[in-house]
């Protein structure tokens, strides 16, 4: 079932955010000392292109620096984003179908709005039932 709701994912949206999250990740890497914001817009693009099985939990050792670049994150890039996320949840839950695509959509902005000081994990890994998001 993951299988073909990551194929429909990738043809409705998720190629679409993933090329978001790219070009978000070009500007920062041009920029140089945004270069931490690019990794993390290419880790977050990669999971927005096949994004079921896996999950989003928060590291344990994140600090205070990914506190603030979580700010200057989420003016810079991440509210385009999220608006991305919003508006393509909002149009894929108009259909029946689209019903489960909208709701991860919309389970992608908090991590669309704030990447830093997260990471991706399967969610089939034991070791991660008791942390998630």
């Amino acid at each position: 079932m993951r299988t073909l709701l990551n194929v429909i994912w990738l043809v409705l949206c998720g190629f679409w955010m993933a090329l978001g999250y790219f070009a978000a990740g070009i500007i920062c890497f041009v920029l140089i000392i945004t270069i931490p914001f690019g990794v993390a817009a290419w880790r977050i693009g990669v999971f927005a292109l096949w994004p079921f099985g896996k999950k989003v939990v928060q590291k344990p050792t994140a600090g205070a620096a990914s506190a603030i670049g979580n700010v200057i994150w989420i003016i810079v890039a991440g509210i385009w984003l999220a608006i991305g996320h919003l508006t393509t949840g909002i149009a894929l839950c108009l259909t029946i179908i689209g019903i489960p695509l909208g709701i991860a959509n919309f389970k992608l902005i908090p991590v669309s709005l704030t990447p830093l000081g997260r990471e991706i994990v399967s969610a089939d890994d034991p070791r991660n039932a008791s942390v998630g998001f």
